[in-house]
């Protein structure tokens, strides 16, 4: 059998003063946004190839099925295929989900607090074979307030464009239209005739939060807010004691926050703390506070507090420590933070990082 080959087509790059010569550039297709949504869009010779490759891969691998499937049994068998997990208490109902030996998604279950009628909301392995898919990707699964609405996302193509889905929980019917091109995420509003999304750009970013009220169509939806940086992403959460939303935005080492009440009928987000390179920082409120998980004069990060984000008076509420040695008792030796390797005790110690001293007792050899 012929090793597939892909053809060459030289095109020269540069980048940072120096040129070279790339034979297989051609492969990234300038539309591979589209590709992500419509594989039909694949380049035909690309398709070609990696179809070969799949063929040959598996002729070369054939004799190998049996212990393919031996070693695939085996570690399947250590996994925990039926489980539960604890219920949680929310207004009216406890919820909870499980997995079976014969599913392959997970189950999301409920019963009203004092009664035992156990009810199933949600069962992967149904709704992916009530749609007749071969790839199914669940994102997110919320229920509403007033526990009457099921909120959940796919992605149907392994593209990672989900489409989110409102469904009556009792009638099973869906209450308002189909979303698309969404990062995922489900964010109900207190009085549950909303829900706020974020929309992905076509660099596939979450760059903006909508607003959308059940049972209107989708072209009507609020821009509830729209992060101009292509290096920023964007998230909506509710607070922790539930009386505000959080639009949190921010790179890999600077973030930024607005807020507004879930009561606000026009939601205008307000700047908690402007951005700053390199400081990362998280605000929640609860118990009449807003605190700031911070890194601001904090390498190990801080939380800081204050009563009011519009007259804001910051108090440290859990200081930094500046300790960034962590020491390790074995003959009175203290360990700096670079890895050191322990040959007589069989022990590798690598990357220690502490915010506080710590100590470990170290076997000594037999």
């Amino acid at each position: 059998m012929k090793i597939p080959r892909l053809e060459k087509k030289p095109e020269v790059k540069s980048c940072h003063n120096t040129k070279w010569e790339d034979n297989y550039s051609w492969v990234h297709q300038k539309n591979i946004i589209e590709v992500l949504k419509d594989s039909s869009k694949l380049l035909p010779e690309v398709r070609k190839y990696l179809e070969e490759e799949n063929y040959y891969t598996e002729f070369y691998l054939s004799d190998t099925k049996d212990i393919q499937k031996k070693l695939f049994n085996e570690i399947k068998g250590r996994i925990k295929l039926e489980d539960e997990s604890l219920p949680y208490k929310d207004y009216n109902y406890e919820y909870w989900t499980k997995t079976t030996t014969k599913g392959n998604y997970s189950i999301k279950l409920r019963k009203k607090i004092g009664t035992k009628n156990i009810e199933e909301i949600w069962n992967g392995d149904k709704e992916k074979e009530k749609l007749k898919t071969e790839y199914f990707g669940l994102g997110d699964l919320e229920v509403s307030f007033n526990d009457k609405y099921l909120g959940y996302s796919l992605d149907l193509k392994g593209s990672e464009y989900y489409a989110i889905y409102i469904r009556n929980i009792e009638t099973q019917k869906l209450v308002t239209e189909k979303i698309e091109e969404t990062s995922g995420s489900i964010e109900f509003s207190l009085d549950d005739k909303y829900i706020f999304y974020s929309k992905l750009d076509k660099h596939h970013r979450p760059r903006k939060i909508f607003r959308h009220k059940l049972g209107t169509s989708v072209k009507d939806d609020e821009l509830i807010f729209e992060e101009k940086s292509e290096a920023f992403t964007v998230g909506i959460g509710l607070s922790t004691d539930e009386k505000y939303f959080f639009i949190s935005t921010s790179d890999h080492n600077t973030s930024e926050q607005y807020y507004f009440g879930v009561d606000e009928e026009k939601p205008k987000p307000k700047l908690i703390i402007e951005r700053k390179r390199g400081i990362i920082y998280s605000v929640n409120s609860w118990d009449g506070y807003f605190y700031n998980h911070t890194n601001e004069n904090a390498e190990d990060f801080k939380i800081d507090r204050c009563k009011n984000l519009s007259n804001q008076n910051w108090e440290t509420y859990i200081p930094s420590k500046n300790e960034v040695l962590t020491k390790i008792i074995r003959g009175g030796i203290l360990l700096p933070r670079k890895g050191i390797n322990f040959p007589e005790s069989n022990i590798s110690l690598s990357s220690i990082t502490a915010v506080s001293y710590t100590h470990l007792t170290l076997p000594t050899k037999a």
